[in-house]
């Protein structure tokens, strides 16, 4: 579920964190980086959860409507069941594991906070999407599928309220959201009918090398922290360390600790990496500055045989 993308992403906000709060605990941040990641898998969870909750609301609902033998306006669809019917809605539903994992986290926050669920409710069966899909006598997994993603994507995704909630609640989801987005997306376009339960409860990292890899980058550029400054200062004659942006910094820094510090990572793949987070994290000109520097240092590392990189590397 996470990339080595996202992992750096993790350490960066950890330094961040670290520099602004002037809180020098490496225990602390090890153990911030370590929740950090693992709260990524509980907003994933709460996503999903989020669509169980609805299903809830539409069942009820439908069955009320049901009582009353005659639809009203917008409900008078040739199938009322059809959404609660939808064979991907019922995938998360019926999905004992999922439910489990849900349960065993203690994750109640619509139950909690049951306003938010009746907001995208109201979106949802409001969304000309959902009015095509309601009015359409096609029936099958695709379309059901289909619908599951457009409605994610231009109702609930973009939905401010649940992103204020989100932010609220845990800081480091505002960055998070995005990344759980885009991959829960995914999932439910590869989705099957015949899916395994297990399908919807992928592992967060790989393995364990992406957790040592996470805590290594962390440890190995906090306690470096003098030298990496210094190897900046190298480069640049002119530095201010006041008037260098603060994530500018500490993407540098974390580059040069990569680059001498991890050597199945190939220099292209590390440079590349710490380029792309400059242009989304930090100022419209950063990636432009840290190539600079980090092209000059490899040179220079090359040069006096300091890159002792090995193997295809790992991205």
């Amino acid at each position: 579920m996470l990339t080595r993308r996202h992992i750096r992403v993790k350490v960066m906000q950890c330094i961040y964190a670290l520099t602004q709060s002037k809180d020098d605990s490496l225990q602390k941040q090890e153990t911030f980086l370590k929740a950090s990641i693992e709260n990524m898998y509980t907003l994933y969870l709460l996503m999903l959860s989020l669509f169980i909750e609805l299903h809830a609301m539409a069942k009820d609902r439908q069955a009320r409507s049901a009582k009353n033998y005659i639809s009203e306006g917008k409900d008078a669809y040739p199938d009322p069941k059809k959404f609660v019917e939808n064979q991907l809605l019922r995938q998360l539903v019926e999905n004992d594991a999922l439910r489990n994992e849900i349960e065993g986290r203690k994750l109640k926050n619509w139950y909690l906070n049951e306003e938010y669920v009746r907001l995208i409710y109201k979106a949802v069966t409001e969304s000309e999407a959902y009015r095509t899909y309601m009015g359409s006598p096609k029936k099958s997994y695709e379309t059901d599928k289909e619908l599951i993603v457009t409605l994610f994507r231009e109702v609930i995704a973009p939905n401010e309220k649940i992103y204020e909630y989100f932010e609220d609640d845990k800081l480091t989801w505002v960055d998070d959201f995005p990344i759980v987005n885009t991959f829960l997306v995914k999932r439910f376009k590869k989705a099957k009918l015949t899916e395994e339960d297990s399908f919807f409860l992928p592992a967060l990292l790989k393995d364990e090398e992406d957790m040592v890899f996470a805590r290594d980058l962390l440890t190995k550029t906090l306690l470096n922290n003098e030298k990496w400054e210094k190897e900046i200062e190298g480069k640049t004659p002119n530095w201010d360390k006041e008037r260098i942006a603060e994530i500018d910094a500490v993407l540098l820094k974390m580059a040069i600790c990569e680059l001498l510090n991890f050597p199945s990572i190939p220099e292209k793949v590390t440079i590349n990496e710490f380029l792309e987070i400059a242009k989304e994290y930090s100022t419209p000109k950063s990636s432009i500055f840290i190539n600079g520097i980090l092209d000059k240092l490899v040179k220079e590392y090359r040069k006096d045989g300091k890159l002792n990189k090995m193997g295809r590397g790992l991205l």
